[in-house]
This record gives structure tokens, sequence and C-alpha cells, in this order.
């Protein structure tokens, strides 16, 4: 490894993906709405989340739990997990896909 990278193996988290196909002109308001959503206190175990938007109005949400125990908890939450409702919301028929994190590399980016 060169400096500053870090490799672990079997970390035990999680990561979650929600997609959708959203219309052109429901972009905006579902990018608005995650910006809105993540502005607010995140929830205990959230590690790193992204909206992803591709080719053809494809978007992802992609969100990297401590555990999945962390995980279970925003979903059997009232209301349930929020990135389904943001697609939805967007007029998507959300699917969520979970995949165990196997290797995890960190790379330190210094200044420029």
């Amino acid at each position: 490894m060169e400096g500053g990278e870090e490799m672990r193996t079997m970390t035990g988290q999680v990561l979650s993906e929600v997609s959708g196909v959203v219309a052109a002109g429901r972009e905006a308001g579902l990018v608005a709405a995650y910006r809105e959503l993540v502005t607010r206190p995140l929830p205990d175990g959230l590690v790193r989340t992204e909206l992803l938007g591709g080719p053809d109005g494809h978007w992802r949400i992609q969100t990297l739990w401590r555990d999945r125990a962390a995980l279970e908890a925003v979903r059997s939450a009232p209301g349930g997990a929020p990135a389904p409702r943001l697609l939805r919301d967007a007029g998507a028929e959300p699917a969520l896909a979970v995949f165990e994190v196997k290797v995890h590399l960190t790379a330190q980016v210094g200044p420029a």
C-alpha cells in the first residue's frame, strides 16, 4: 500500500442502493429533496450517502452503513427509509439492493 491508503477485509459494513428512473422534468425536484434530506440529523450508523445521476434518467442513492443492524433500524422506523420515498415522490418505482462490503480501501487525498 502506498502512503495514506488503508485496506480492510470483512468490514461488517453494508451498502444499500435504491435506484429508479426519473423523468427529466422531475430530476431537479429529486436533487432538491435529497439536499434537504441530508441537512437533517443523519441516522445512527450512516457512514456515507450519495445521490448519483446517470444516463436516460437512471438515478441511484447509495448509502454505506456501519452494519446491517443500522440499515434495518432505519428501514423499520415509522415512515420507513427515506431513499425509496424520495424516488417514489419523484415518480420512480424504487428498487432496493443491499451489498455486504467484503474489502474496503480508503485513499487519502492530500492537498494539490
